[in-house]
């Protein structure tokens, strides 16, 4: 008897990523055997018939699952993709989840930016930050680390700007803040372990082109 082959295993961010990519495959034929439903207390949704298997991680774990091997290919927000900055190949833009991330704040710390002054910078994504500031603008920072609520942050004096996701503006405009310097478009990719690319390629490479054709339909 043939040996049946081990699954390709793919973890998803959880919450409206995991949604839009579950109809996706969908779309490819690949059902995700009961992944979304709310009720259940699974972790591991496994399509025997595909040989796919499926798991739900938070977002900025799927990239060190990916790294590690713990799963072959992981869909998560490039927002994760580079704060985490593992080594992973990243082989399919999905165009969903789109946003920008941002340098935002009050109108006033515009011209703070471009005084070269340090700039005291809070944000949930300090490599991002650490990154942009110091390697694209060559500006000394302060950066403060915060977990929720960033657009508080510059409204009480606790930094100059936040470096954050951006939308539609609303909650921004709602605070007295604005978008100030514009750091890169966001939006759901697809990363694969480098290992897995190697050994699993005919089988990653399909399944990447399978996604890739649904999304034109």
């Amino acid at each position: 008897m043939e040996d049946r082959k081990r699954p390709i295993t793919i973890a998803l961010t959880k919450g409206r990523l995991a949604g839009k990519t579950l109809e996706l495959f969908e779309k490819c034929g690949i059902s995700s055997a009961g992944a979304m439903d709310k009720d259940t207390r699974k972790l591991i949704f496994e399509n025997e018939e595909r040989g796919i298997r499926f798991f739900l991680a938070k977002g900025p774990d799927v990239p060190t699952y990916v790294y590690y091997g713990a799963a072959d290919i992981g869909v998560v927000g490039r927002d994760t993709i580079l704060e985490e900055n593992l080594k992973l190949y990243e082989v399919l833009d999905l165009g969903y989840g789109r946003c920008r991330m941002c340098v935002c704040g009050p109108e006033s710390a515009r011209e703070l930016l471009n005084s070269g002054e340090t700039v005291r910078v809070a944000t949930k994504y300090p490599n991002i930050a650490k990154e942009y500031f110091r390697q694209r603008r060559q500006q000394t920072v302060e950066i403060i680390k915060l977990s929720g609520s960033i657009e508080l942050a510059p409204i009480v004096g606790l930094s100059d700007v936040i470096m954050d996701i951006v939308e539609t503006g609303s909650t921004l405009r709602e605070n007295g803040l604005t978008v100030l310097e514009e750091v890169c478009p966001i939006s759901a990719r697809v990363v694969v372990n480098q290992v897995s690319m190697k050994m699993e390629n005919k089988r990653i490479s399909e399944l990447v082109q399978k996604l890739r054709n649904a999304l034109k339909v």
